[in-house]
């Protein structure tokens, strides 16, 4: 399976792959620009051979200082008609430029790319509800990034907003 997926993915998307790095995984990986993610992930969810028809994770990394583009989202696709294969695609991305939704090819995406849009910041274009996921709609900056700061921007301005809003709804209420 692995040799028949690599020779697939390395003759249908030559363009569009992106150099391997010395990554210590077991798992099968390729990179590809993020203008091919929603094509290569439709086309092998619909091949009748490999039909990756299961979006296991979908994550993202901060490189800051380390790697160029700063973040890496990564998805772990599996396919349960070959007893579970599994492998991952990784979409480099830099700071301020979005990643194509595959909300509409998986759905189950719905709700990890809000995640990895709140706490990284890493929006996705034609997501059909790119806003904050866990965070309140009045939050200042992505907690997960490798440079939020440790102590927060300072909390203050949620509490006054939250009561803000509250006081408004009684009088209106």
């Amino acid at each position: 399976m692995k040799e028949k997926l690599t020779e697939f993915i390395q003759s249908q998307w030559k363009d569009s792959l992106l150099p391997q790095r010395d990554i210590n995984t077991n798992l099968l990986y390729f990179s590809i620009q993020k203008e091919s993610l929603p094509t290569v992930v439709q086309t092998l969810k619909d091949h009748p051979e490999f039909a990756f028809t299961f979006l296991n994770d979908l994550t993202s990394i901060d490189w800051l200082g380390k790697r160029e583009p700063r973040f890496e989202v990564v998805y772990l696709l599996r396919s349960p008609k070959n007893n579970h294969f599994r492998f991952q695609l990784r979409v480099p991305v830099g700071e301020g430029e979005s990643v194509p939704s595959i909300a509409g090819i998986f759905p189950a995406a719905n709700w990890p790319e809000r995640e990895v849009f709140d706490l990284m910041g890493i929006p996705f274009s034609n997501h059909p509800r790119m806003e904050r996921l866990i965070m309140p709609d009045n939050f200042v900056g992505h907690p997960l990034r490798k440079d939020y700061p440790l102590e927060g921007p300072g909390q203050d301005y949620l509490i006054e907003d939250l009561l803000t809003i509250h006081v408004e709804e009684d009088i209106t209420g």
